[in-house]
């Protein structure tokens, strides 16, 4: 089976085209706006260059977030299209937490491990997991003081992967780490996993957004 992964959340548009257990292309470019014009340009030029017509496609994966308003919504949509456009392709959503926690190689888990997404605010968006990779806890925005204590209290080292490590790691923290996985965006292999666990599972999830909280709106000012 043939299958599509996209990602528009955060800082960047990837696409992944698989087969059955392995990525046949997979495309990556980092960028702030415009995500949702790139993602169907590309998923068009993707499916050219390797002789497939969107009929051939049999599974549609998307991450739901959290991240950017716009960059959630331009994602599922574009699922959400598919779906109506072939009744019979399977389409299920899948959060950048459970994708970023399945990059983490088995020497790199810890009995704690945390995804810390960035926010562009003061704080971060955060999930912890065990060392079966189940989550803890529902996702959360914290500030990096509420994070460190989380992860020091286990008392244990720890492991920590996501695009908000830069900034998460920029100060000391005095955590004990075991693995540390900084990321720019989501990568491709990461959207891979996901949705091959889905795929092998056969449990499927019609994609709904992840948003953490409301979008930010600006009032037109007075002239």
């Amino acid at each position: 089976m043939y299958s599509l992964i996209f990602d528009t959340t955060a800082a960047s548009c990837s696409i992944v085209l698989g087969q059955n257990d392995k990525i046949i292309a997979d495309f990556s470019r980092e960028m702030d706006f415009g995500q949702s014009e790139e993602l169907i340009v590309r998923l068009k030029d993707m499916l050219t260059a390797n002789h497939l017509k969107f009929t051939d496609i049999g599974a549609v994966f998307v991450c739901t977030g959290p991240g950017s308003f716009t960059g959630v919504r331009a994602s599922i949509s574009a699922a959400k299209v598919f779906a109506l456009t072939s009744p019979e392709l399977i389409v299920s959503g899948f959060s950048a937490f459970d994708a970023y926690i399945l990059d983490l190689s088995p020497s790199e888990i810890s009995t704690l491990n945390a995804v810390i997404i960035e926010t562009r605010r003061d704080d971060f968006y955060v999930r912890f997991y065990d060392e079966h990779l189940c989550p803890t806890c529902e996702p959360q925005a914290l500030s990096r003081e509420e994070i460190i204590a989380v992860l020091k209290s286990h008392g244990r080292a720890v492991s920590l992967i996501g695009d908000g490590l830069a900034r998460f790691l920029s100060q000391p923290s005095g955590l004990v780490l075991q693995g540390i996985k900084l990321c720019n965006y989501l990568p491709t292999s990461a959207l891979f996993k996901a949705a091959r666990q889905q795929l092998v599972s056969k449990k499927f999830n019609f994609p709904k957004p992840l948003y953490l909280r409301p979008a930010d709106v600006t009032m037109p000012k007075n002239i």
